[in-house]
């Protein structure tokens, strides 16, 4: 068996956070409009149900993601790999403040922008990680 270190777990923890933070945006975005049609409530109750799960793993991917940035040792790496690392940094922040917004607006267009953005924004983040890794 292949010995496991704190690195696999550290990527574990970070993929995890990433796929329950982005996937389960995915999922809710996918079911709203089944939750309309249980009732006008229901979008806003299911989403604050996901924030109680949604945020911690967000937390779980901050924390992570700092672990990550003090494993690497900057002078070894080449500028076009610091520039993707700063654009999927960006895009982790702007995903986290869109969320934010949306969670805490009573606009719709605004709840409809922040949405849309904050998952294009974190999808944008997993796949320069992966850029990053690959």
């Amino acid at each position: 068996m292949v010995e496991l270190g704190a690195d696999d777990i550290r990527i574990f923890l970070h993929l995890l956070g990433a796929c329950v933070w982005i996937g389960g945006q995915l999922v809710l975005a996918a079911l709203v409009p089944v939750l309309r049609e249980i009732g006008d409530d229901a979008p806003r109750r299911a989403a604050n149900r996901f924030g109680l799960v949604a945020w911690p793993f967000f937390a779980l991917l901050v924390v992570t993601g700092v672990w990550n940035l003090l494993e690497l040792d900057f002078d070894t790496l080449d500028t076009s790999y610091q520039v993707t690392l700063g654009v999927k940094l960006v895009l982790v922040a702007i995903s986290g403040l869109a969320a934010f917004v949306h969670s805490n607006t009573a606009s719709k267009v605004v709840r409809g922008v922040t949405g849309g953005g904050g998952l294009v924004a974190g999808l944008g983040a997993f796949f320069l990680g992966v850029m990053l890794v690959v």
